[in-house]
């Protein structure tokens, strides 16, 4: 080996505390960008689809999570009644509710309740 292959061999092999700091800021970065592009927008949307689950109220036109259209006729903490055709309702579960399409404002029709 020549002075200058040693010289160079030696600035190389060392590491040590530059080559750890290094990793980490890698590591950092590499959870840093997880968290902006994959884990932060994903608890954005669960927290828009708890608002809007929240918020439904007798007379929403709603999607369910199975394709059901209907409006909605009851809801209670957990469940909502959904008419889906004229003279059929079925209870679902509120988290199952995908979409709100029109929000109306509440029946003051209490024969249901």
């Amino acid at each position: 080996m020549t002075a200058a292959t040693d010289s160079l061999f030696i600035l190389t092999a060392g590491g040590g505390m530059g080559f750890i700091i290094q990793n980490v800021l890698f590591f950092a970065a590499l959870i840093g960008m997880a968290y902006f592009l994959i884990i932060r927008p994903q608890q954005q949307r669960m927290k828009k689809h708890r608002e809007m689950v929240d918020g439904l109220r007798k007379g929403d036109d709603v999607v369910t999570s199975g394709g059901f259209l209907g409006k909605v006729t009851k809801v209670t903490d957990t469940e909502a009644t959904v008419e889906i055709a004229e003279g059929v309702r079925v209870k679902v579960v509120k988290a199952t509710i995908s979409e709100v399409r029109n929000r109306t404002e509440p029946a003051n029709d209490s024969s249901d309740s």
